[in-house]
């Protein structure tokens, strides 16, 4: 007797068993299923933890999973172990991995959709979705505004309707909110329209679905159809408006929106057949979906893709898509090595130290004074330690205003040679300059970095219109030259910023320590947890800055906030595998010869104007030790103890200095201070004990007094 075995219990199976790089070959030996060939591309992100990742990341993450999820309805068929994937999608906002200093509304809808679509009642969220009955502001330091993102709140409205609250509740808040924001032609975008600029397709999206949901009346349906079909391209994709101020690429997310804005409206694309055409561009030989011709794959641009293509009702196509041949292996020259980088670490104290212990070859100082730069240059030089110091600002100040979007800061993230004339910040902290536009934005502050051979670096954004924009417009033309993940307060912007990986293999990865606090030595969680590596034969600035060219840059972290585990972004697979084949040379943890140091010595004089302690005559000794640090850059809990601290081999006395923080709440600074008690060569050592394993550690300096 013959047991005949479904594709679908196929799939199933190779999904548990995390073994899904090849179909059966039954399978395989049959003509094209365009279907079956996602589906094994949707199953090659299913990870141990039960939840579904983005292809370089082993960790799952709810929007892929989402995703995913999305994928097997339309394709109509069960996503696999589905009792399991209800737990996770349940259990996996973004907030679990860190509280979110924002909170995001569009996560709690991609839950309750995700549990929807499995057929889960989603029941425990109705008490929390009961209580969002008004728009949540923005944070006013990161849009000047307040004003709430569209298509989180927007979310909120669909997620009462999901979970059948009564949408009497959201009145009269919610309504306005959404009525005040369409335009004239009918579109919608994040701010009001009384504040000007056109919309934008992804919330004319939202608001569409919004309306309909609250039951609204729509009087410029004939409107908003001839201008979702004006932001078709003549490629037959779509971009974000009709006349795009800037970045207006052709993207599947956009071709998705107004494809599922023109079917709910009744309307179709001005010209299906190219459209068509361009969504089959975008597949590629790995089974996935781009989202734009020949970029690489992604579960979010797979679903947008099919979703687009189920809108056009043309799902049965999949069978006849001619998919792009895989892309070559990318080839490294054999004479490349790892080198590292800290990029916005501290631009005050001694840095050097940690530099020397950690191995750091390039060390980007934050808003440094440019006698500090001078100073920690000299002392490098003086005891040998191969780094280099660049700047790494965070230009306070600068707001870049977008009409439609809103009035938005850390925009200007910047990163030069210390010795280079790479123009002036447009704002200063404390200041509320004027903002300025993109375009003015590029020429005044963009066009100088570059001639003075800095680059731009992105730091976060949670209104992903308006990132999209700024980020596809820099690989269009150049602009921002890497965009952060791993940061001091956020353990991954990718993780509360999903959309992110939509750049992978555009815009090189890298960590962002971002420093606070007035002391790196109160930073060492950071400077030890996290940075970036590079590959280039040397490490200097030029071959970081062709490293980022050639994206051979990523970014690494294994600390507590990793939970012990080997976090990594890299824009290529080969660019991975080449550094973790070479971990040994790089490796901090467990690894004696690249240790955070559990104590610092520094002998100090009059003139060392810009080191806490300085006597006023005489060489004074200062020692701390090593502590876990809080966000902010203060000492927390202590990691060893003072033992003592020797001149020339006598026991000397030591007074403790301690400094409370500005809250009063804790210490900002602790350290023991002695003076040299007579002239001459002396030779000094300072002992601490490791208090997780009792052993003594001893640092010797010589001094001339």
């Amino acid at each position: 007797m013959s047991t005949t075995v479904s594709r679908r219990t196929v799939l199933k199976s190779f999904a548990a068993a995390g073994a899904v790089a090849v179909l059966p070959r039954r399978l395989s030996a049959q003509p094209a299923d365009g279907r079956a060939i996602v589906l094994r591309y949707l199953a090659a992100h299913a990870r141990p933890d039960r939840g579904y990742a983005f292809e370089d990341q082993q960790r799952s993450h709810l929007t892929p999973t989402f995703a995913v999820i999305g994928c097997y309805r339309l394709l109509g068929e069960s996503v696999p172990d589905q009792s399991a994937l209800i737990e996770f999608v349940r259990t996996h906002h973004p907030r679990e991995l860190k509280k979110l200093e924002q909170e995001r509304r569009i996560f709690e809808w991609q839950q309750i959709q995700a549990l929807r679509w499995l057929g889960d009642d989603a029941a425990d969220f109705r008490e929390r979705i009961k209580g969002f009955t008004a728009p949540l502001g923005y944070l006013k330091q990161y849009e000047r505004h307040g004003y709430p993102i569209f298509q989180s709140e927007t979310g909120v409205i669909q997620s009462h309707a999901l979970l059948g609250l009564p949408l009497e509740a959201l009145a009269p808040a919610f309504p306005r909110y959404v009525t005040e924001r369409r335009r004239a032609n009918g579109s919608f975008n994040n701010t009001p329209s009384a504040d000007g600029g056109d919309g934008h397709v992804m919330n004319t999206l939202w608001g569409l679905q919004a309306l309909r949901t609250l039951g609204l009346p729509d009087e410029k349906r004939a409107g908003t159809i001839a201008w979702l079909r004006a932001c078709q391209l003549p490629n037959g994709g779509f971009t974000y408006q009709p006349q795009p101020m800037f970045g207006g690429v052709d993207d599947v997310a956009y071709t998705r929106a107004a494809l599922r804005a023109l079917k709910l409206l009744g309307g179709e694309p001005a010209n299906r057949a190219a459209c068509l055409a361009w969504l089959h561009s975008l597949a590629n030989a790995d089974g996935g979906f781009a989202d734009r011709p020949g970029w690489l794959s992604n579960p979010l641009a797979t679903f947008h893709a099919l979703d687009a293509l189920d809108a056009l009702g043309a799902l049965d196509s999949l069978n006849s898509i001619n998919r792009r041949a895989p892309r070559g292996r990318q080839s490294l020259p054999g004479n490349l090595k790892v080198f590292s980088a800290l990029i916005e670490a501290h631009g005050n104290g001694d840095a050097v130290a940690l530099a020397s212990a950690l191995r750091i070859d390039l060390w980007g100082a934050k808003n440094s004074r440019p006698e500090w730069m001078v100073r920690v240059r000299a002392l490098a030089a003086e005891q040998k330690v191969p780094v280099q110091f660049f700047v790494a600002n965070e230009e306070y100040g600068t707001w870049v205003d977008v009409p439609g979007l809103g009035t938005y800061s850390h925009t200007s993230d910047i990163i030069a040679p210390g010795d280079a004339d790479f123009g002036p910040a447009l704002g200063a902290r404390g200041e509320v300059p004027a903002p300025v536009s993109w375009p003015e934005f590029r020429e005044r502050r963009l066009k100088p970095l570059g001639r003075g051979r800095g680059r731009l670096v992105w730091q976060f954004g949670e209104n992903e219109e308006l990132v999209r924009m700024f980020l596809d417009d820099s690989v269009e033309r150049g602009g921002f030259a890497a965009i952060s993940t791993f940061h001091f307060g956020n353990p991954d912007f990718t993780n509360s910023e999903p959309f992110l990986h939509r750049w992978r293999g555009q815009i090189p990865f890298i960590g962002l320590h971002d420093a606070h606090g007035a002391e790196p030595w109160w930073w060492g969680d950071m400077v030890g947890g996290y940075r970036t590596l590079f590959l280039a034969t040397e490490p200097t600035w030029d071959a970081f800055l062709d490293a980022l060219k050639q994206h051979r840059v990523l970014a690494v972290r294994r600390d507590d906030a990793s939970r012990g585990e080997l976090w990594m972004h890299a824009s290529s697979p080969e660019v991975a595998d080449f550094v973790r084949e070479r971990e040994r040379e790089w490796r901090w943890w467990d690894n004696p010869a690249i240790a955070r140091p559990l104590v610092s010595l520094v002998a100090l004089t009059p003139a060392d104007t810009l080191e806490t302690g300085r006597p006023e005559s005489g060489v004074a000794l200062r020692v701390r030790w090593a502590w876990k640090n809080t966000p902010q850059g203060f000492p927390q809990t202590p990691l060893a103890e003072f033992v003592r601290l020797t001149v020339d081999g006598v026991e000397v006395a030591t007074t403790v200095t301690e400094k409370k923080r500005p809250n009063g709440n804790g210490l900002a600074d602790v350290y023991r201070l002695a003076m040299v008690p007579t002239p001459g060569r002396r030779r000094a050592t300072v002992t601490v004990r490791e208090l997780a394993t009792g052993r003594l550690v001893e640092q010797t300096i010589e001094v001339v007094v």
